[in-house]
């Protein structure tokens, strides 16, 4: 898949609280782990798939952030949701730092061993 953001994707790991409405219109909710996060989208993980295009709410520690569902796909482990935030709810990480977070722009080659680089994870 060609990655089509803009803005640099922050890779992290935490655990947030979702909420949507299912096609008879009961609002449901699940934990997600929070696999991924940009200004303007995430990836979650979960245990149940969610239909294209449904609205969601992300629950975290310090408020919540809304979007709607643009791919869901099952890969060995659960299903991952790419969730679109809806304009005016961007991801800011001074409002929300996952508590695991990553920028892999700032990986950097430390040395060189045996003609292998190793790297250095600055966060």
């Amino acid at each position: 898949m060609q990655e089509r953001r803009i803005e640099p994707r922050l890779l992290c790991a935490d655990l947030v609280d979702i909420r949507w409405k299912d096609e008879g219109g009961r609002t449901r909710r699940t934990v997600a782990n929070l696999e991924d996060i940009s200004l303007s989208g995430a990836c979650l993980q979960v245990d149940l798939p969610i239909p294209l295009e449904t609205n969601l709410r992300i629950g975290h520690r310090k408020g919540e952030l809304q979007g709607r569902i643009r791919y869901c796909v099952y890969r060995e482990i659960g299903y991952f949701l790419g969730v679109q935030f809806e304009p005016g709810s961007k991801w800011s990480q001074r409002l929300f730092r996952p508590l695991h977070l990553l920028d892999p722009r700032k990986l950097v080659p430390r040395s060189r061993v045996g003609g292998a680089a190793q790297a250095e994870a600055v966060c």
